[in-house]
């Protein structure tokens, strides 16, 4: 349901209305940082590059709904992650994994602090029928564990 502001502009709900969600920790990774959320996207793409992974794009939310004149208050990027190799192998076996390629690690601002998620690539390679895929696609998880703490890391 949408909702309505001045000039007949889609108003998102203020922060105080969302609801916190309680992902199951079967589907999704999540850290916390006290860095804000500009730090966390430079320490981001600094940590992706040491683990041989690559930041393909940044999706600021927040601007991109302004710019579709749609009033969001919150802080939300989305970054594109990839690594080339793994990406590879992944995709001879199925092109229709590209569906869900690159992978994503989402940051948001909550309670003062910056969270980082992601959905496991484990949970989302199940999607697809592809024996012998699991162990690349566990690799990918804990490598992209493995940045999403650096990047959150006091």
């Amino acid at each position: 349901m949408a909702i309505l502001g001045p000039n007949n502009s889609a108003v998102v709900p203020a922060a105080s209305s969302f609801r916190t969600m309680n992902a199951s920790t079967d589907n999704l990774v999540t850290v916390t940082s006290a860095h804000p959320i500009d730090t966390i996207g430079e320490r981001l793409a600094a940590a992706a590059q040491r683990h041989k992974f690559g930041v393909l794009g940044m999706h600021n939310l927040k601007e991109k709904m302004a710019s579709k004149g749609v009033e969001f208050d919150r802080e939300v990027r989305v970054f594109d992650v990839c690594n080339p190799q793994q990406a590879k192998d992944v995709l001879s076996n199925a092109l229709e994994v590209s569906t869900v390629l690159p992978c994503r690690i989402s940051a948001f601002e909550r309670d003062g602090k910056t969270v980082l998620a992601m959905v496991r690539p484990t949970r989302l390679l199940n999607l697809f029928d592809l024996p012998g895929m699991e162990e690349t696609a566990q690799s990918v998880e804990d490598t992209l564990a493995q940045i999403m703490h650096e990047a959150a890391a006091d």
